[in-house]
């Protein structure tokens, strides 16, 4: 068997967009399984993933007041915001965010995304294929962060 050949379906060469980050033939899922982690409010989207690629476009969307889960991974993220405002952490850094910023997250950095409360926080997400499982942070770690006064302020909301 060639191990080259896909089986993955051919995407369509065009999938129009159907308004507020929306597009034609891309399902809405789940962001995570509930209970698997902490995170309020936030749907996904994949919109390519073939293997050939070796990577997958995801489009994440927080509702207002929502927030991503609190991990890290040892792959890297690339991230492009498309709608609205809030913050995220990175490592010890809390930046706020907005449409077309770009947000580099490396390798076993802890991160989190929270959408502002009065819109939804939408952006595009570029990782590996074949990535590691998230970790979450444990009660060590958790401190840890805490130490820093802004930083235990921004997961004050968890």
């Amino acid at each position: 068997m060639d191990d080259t050949t896909s089986h993955t379906p051919a995407l369509p060469a065009f999938r129009p967009a159907t308004g507020d980050c929306r597009w034609e033939g891309v399902a809405e899922h789940a962001y995570k399984d509930e209970g698997s982690a902490p995170f309020k409010a936030i749907t996904r989207r994949v919109l390519f993933g073939d293997p050939r690629l070796a990577c997958e476009l995801r489009y994440f969307e927080i509702a207002p007041g929502g927030y991503s889960t609190l991990e890290r991974h040892e792959h890297v993220h690339g991230v492009m915001i498309l709608r609205g405002t809030g913050t995220c952490l990175v490592g010890t850094e809390i930046r706020a965010v907005s449409p077309q910023d770009l947000v580099s997250i490396p390798p076993l950095a802890w991160h989190q995304f929270r959408a502002a409360a009065d819109a939804p926080l939408g952006f595009l997400c570029m990782v590996d294929t074949a990535r590691d499982r998230p970790q979450l942070p444990d009660a060590d770690a958790l401190a840890a962060l805490r130490r820093d006064p802004a930083i235990a302020a921004f997961l004050a909301g968890n």
